[in-house]
């Protein structure tokens, strides 16, 4: 791990050409490093996500966080922009994985880039993780506690619908490390049993891992639901996961 990185707000070129606002952490060093997408939780592109990045460029990689809210709440507080998308039902995912695609393609042309890239997401970010990694070509990818995987929610007028991804399953690109919670409802543990069925059964390489005590958004520092114990196995099963993969 090295202190010695330059983070910093930028803007992209997301899906249909428009601006989004992007936090970006690197690591200032001369040699070539993997790239990593962080995806935010439905709460937002808040400070927590940001010191996400900002961890992973201390563990040498260039990291990325698009706020995906940046067209419904435009300079919106994170907590603003996370009410005005919850009651839209979240982002579309067609959306999304066109700024995700964009993101990407940001980290591999980086001058410090090796060329490999990964994703993780947190909360609905962890849905997206996997459904990026089924989209678009990547080295690794992490969901952490993402609901509505094995799932659909309910199709209600004027709201977005997040579709199951298990017809998806067959085109996941990457190696996928999950992340649970034994005690969380959205994704429960016979949900994340499912989608262990379902990618065993299309020959899908992954390593999935449910913590005893904790619920849903355990890594999630600043929230009641963070469990250290669960959290600082979860993070040192990442960097590994990440150092094998985009080394």
């Amino acid at each position: 791990m090295t202190e010695d990185l330059l983070a910093d707000t930028i803007t992209f070129e997301g899906a249909n050409g428009d601006l989004l606002e992007a936090y970006f952490a690197e690591p200032l060093k001369p040699e070539s490093v993997g790239g990593v997408l962080v995806i935010h939780h439905l709460p937002g592109y808040d400070e927590a996500t940001k010191e996400i990045v900002r961890r992973f460029a201390a563990n040498g990689y260039l990291a990325i966080c698009p706020n995906l809210y940046s067209r419904e709440a435009p300079g919106a507080s994170a907590d603003d922009a996370s009410a005005t998308v919850r009651a839209l039902g979240g982002v579309p995912d067609d959306r999304f994985v066109e700024d995700a695609r964009q993101a990407l393609n940001f980290l591999t042309t980086h001058k410090s880039s090796n060329g490999k890239v990964a994703c993780i997401g947190f909360c609905s970010g962890g849905r997206q993780s996997v459904l990026a990694a089924c989209s678009l070509q990547l080295d690794a990818a992490v969901d952490c506690y993402g609901g509505f995987v094995v799932s659909s929610t309910p199709d209600e007028p004027g709201r977005v619908q997040r579709m199951s991804l298990l017809s998806r399953l067959t085109n996941l690109s990457c190696p996928l490390l999950g992340l649970f919670g034994a005690d969380d409802k959205r994704p429960s543990p016979d949900e994340t049993e499912i989608l262990k069925t379902a990618l065993e059964e299309h020959n899908k390489e992954f390593e999935f891992h449910t913590y005893e005590g904790a619920g849903h958004a355990f890594l999630a520092t600043d929230r009641p639901s963070y469990r250290p114990e669960a959290a600082n196995d979860a993070w040192t099963r990442i960097m590994i996961f990440f150092s094998r993969l985009l080394s």
